[in-house]
């Protein structure tokens, strides 16, 4: 299975477009969102195209292919309208015999780590820094933000067989780990 690793779209209609043309054109099969959908927080300014309203949209349309965890940014007022959970801190699900704790970055992050263990992987957001290494036996993965990158370009994540990566939405390979 091929996933496409989103966080912080902060309600960028046209980046998140970009976003699932690639995800058809690659033919994935689930998104995993990483929390800060519509809103783009006081401290950001509008992404370009923002547009909560179409995010919702758009994203409602791939419920039954999302996964999601609640971002800093998202309120309550946000499930509401979304068709799909966005309320739980994290998740974790086991792919291909790896276990991943996925979650937003605001709670658990490389430097308050959760409860995990060696060779399990950390998946945040909300740094909007592509993070993709290996620190002390563990895998730390932060696909950047899809909107308003800290450093660099707009990118997402992809995993595919044992593999992580960092591309930009110009499809630019940023940086990957193997598990």
């Amino acid at each position: 299975m091929k996933y496409m690793i989103l966080s912080d779209i902060h309600g960028s209609y046209d980046d998140l477009k970009k976003a699932i043309n690639i995800f058809e054109e690659e033919k994935m099969d689930r998104i995993i969102l990483l929390g800060d959908l519509l809103y783009h927080g006081p401290r950001n300014p509008l992404p370009i195209g923002y547009s909560p309203k179409d995010v919702v949209e758009l994203l409602n349309q791939y419920k039954s292919k999302i996964m999601a965890v609640r971002g800093n940014c998202d309120a309550e007022v946000d499930q509401m309208v979304l068709d799909f959970p966005i309320r739980a801190d994290y998740l974790e699900c086991y792919l291909d015999g790896h276990r991943f704790f996925i979650t937003h970055g605001h709670l658990y992050n490389e430097e308050e780590l959760p409860l995990i263990n060696e060779g399990d992987i950390l998946m945040y957001g909300h740094f909007h820094k592509p993070i993709a290494k290996k620190k002390n036996g563990i895998y730390i993965f932060n696909p950047s933000s899809l909107s308003l990158p800290k450093e660099g370009v707009k990118s997402f994540g992809v995993y595919e067989n044992h593999e992580l990566k960092i591309v930009s939405l110009e499809k630019t390979l940023i940086k990957k780990i193997i598990l």
